[in-house]
Order: structure tokens, then C-alpha cells, then sequence
């Protein structure tokens, strides 16, 4: 089994749907059922199991701009017009979103994956890690002597 999601010899859908029934020890109904009926009994599966369910969901998407495309081509005659390059837009754009779906499936499966090591903590503390406002608030202090900001005039008086 490739770990490459893109290479179009798989079934990405499949993969990744062996792969959660293999992480969670259930199939992917299953697995469903018991998030339904306690979402917190296996650690992130209800996350998982949200975006299968928008990983499926692309896959139709893209199965439907396929056929549309394919039975353009095949009124086509040697140019390809406009509605049909349309079609063709659609079907990349399809792939896109089924692609980037069946990454975060990758990503959420993936306990080493990058940006999680800290997660499970950061989560129990509320995010409150910070020590103060993540932008500054106020201006900086300058050094003695430096000019400070121009003044402008305001609206509606004239400049002497």
C-alpha cells in the first residue's frame, strides 16, 4: 500500500477508510455509531470520522466532474470548446479538494505528524500558554531625541 495519496493508481477513499478501521480497531460504521453514542470513547476519531465524511463527499464531487468531462470529450470533436475546459477546470479543482481532505485524514491519523506533539496539552490548557496579547498593543518606546510621528492636520483646518 503507498503512502502517496496522489499517484491515481488507488483508491484514495479506500486507503484511507482501511486505515482508520486499522487505527480505531473498527469498521468505519462501527466506528460511527460509537461516536454517536459517546464521542469521547476513542480520542479524535469524531474528528476523523468528520473528515472521511467530507473526504467522501469530495470523492462523489470529483467521481461527477469526471463523468460530465468524459461525456463532453466524447461529443467533442478534434478542439476542445469552452463549456468543456470549464468541465476540465472542475474536475482539477475537484482533485484539489479531495486531495487536501484526504491530508487532514493523514494528518489526524498520524500521532507524529508535524504541529501535534504539543496539541493534546495545549488543548487541556485552553490555549492559554501565552503570557500576554499575541500583537503588540502599543507603540514602542523610541530612544531620547528621536522625532516622533508628523503631525497631520485634522479635517476641516487649515495648515499655517
Amino acid at each position: 500500500m503507498s503512502d502517496d495519496i496522489s499517484d491515481g493508481t488507488e483508491d484514495v477513499v479506500g486507503v484511507l477508510t482501511e486505515r482508520i478501521e486499522a487505527h480505531f480497531g473498527m469498521g468505519i460504521d462501527q466506528l460511527k455509531a460509537a461516536i454517536a453514542t459517546d464521542p469521547a470513547a476513542h480520542p479524535g476519531a469524531t474528528d476523523v470520522v468528520r473528515w472521511h465524511g467530507l473526504l467522501v463527499e469530495a470523492q462523489s464531487v470529483l467521481d461527477r466532474a469526471e463523468d460530465d468531462l468524459l461525456a463532453a470529450l466524447e461529443t467533442q470533436p478534434s478542439e476542445v470548446d469552452d463549456p468543456t475546459m470549464h468541465l476540465a477546470h472542475r474536475v482539477n479543482a475537484a482533485v484539489t479538494a479531495r486531495d487536501g481532505r484526504a491530508l487532514v485524514v493523514r494528518w489526524l491519523l498520524d500521532p507524529d505528524a508535524p504541529g501535534k506533539k504539543d496539541l493534546p496539552a495545549e488543548r487541556l490548557a485552553g490555549h492559554r500558554s501565552r503570557t500576554g496579547p499575541a500583537v503588540q498593543t502599543r507603540a514602542p518606546q523610541r530612544p531620547a531625541g528621536a522625532p516622533g510621528p508628523a503631525s497631520v492636520p485634522r479635517a476641516g483646518r487649515a495648515v499655517r
